[in-house]
């Protein structure tokens, strides 16, 4: 697992052990951020169920003002760290649940990388990104990676559907934050 293009370009990265983290192809990786371009430059963002880091690590290295990254697993964190210091440009790391941070954490995020461990039910998908709403600027970006044919994610209140991608067993789908009125 590496970085795939930016600043940090080819820095390997460390990887949890087990089955608990799945390392996201370089193939759906790179299409994530090539339809997100323009919006990962400057952007605070927010990297819930992150893992080794990696796609909060891929957004600060194309040019993301911050990352805060939220891992519950004692172990990822330990990987996250690791990664956060080895590639060297910044980001918070959580030690907390996702529901916990979103209940109390802080910030205001302009892109939202939701990647929970494919076995969680849509549904609680589905809640966590109703919750995260909150915590988002007007017209920001969430992006969630599941596992294709585990249900489409639609009709979260607050949200449209940008696009949605399968890259091999994995599925991209995009939201845009709507504006309130």
């Amino acid at each position: 697992m590496r970085i795939i293009a930016g600043v940090a370009k080819g820095r390997t990265l460390l990887a949890p052990k087990g089955s608990n983290t799945r390392p996201m192809m370089d193939r759906a990786k790179e299409g994530i951020f090539s339809s997100l371009a323009a919006e990962v430059e400057d952007a605070v963002v927010l990297d819930l169920f992150a893992g080794s880091g990696s796609l909060g690590l891929e957004a600060l290295s194309r040019g993301a003002r911050s990352v805060v990254f939220v891992e519950w697993r004692r172990q990822a964190v330990r990987v996250l760290e690791a990664n956060i210091a080895a590639v060297g440009l910044g980001g918070q790391a959580v030690s907390a649940k996702v529901e916990d941070y979103l209940a109390h954490g802080s910030g205001t995020f302009d892109l939202a990388f939701v990647d929970p461990p494919y076995e969680l039910p849509l549904p609680s998908v589905e809640a966590i990104i109703g919750r995260l709403s909150r915590w988002l600027a007007e017209d920001a970006t969430v992006v969630v990676h599941r596992r294709s044919g585990s249900g489409e994610i639609a009709g979260v209140a607050g949200y449209s559907l940008s696009d949605r991608r399968r890259y091999g067993d994995a599925e991209i789908t995009r939201l845009k934050k709507e504006a309130t009125a």
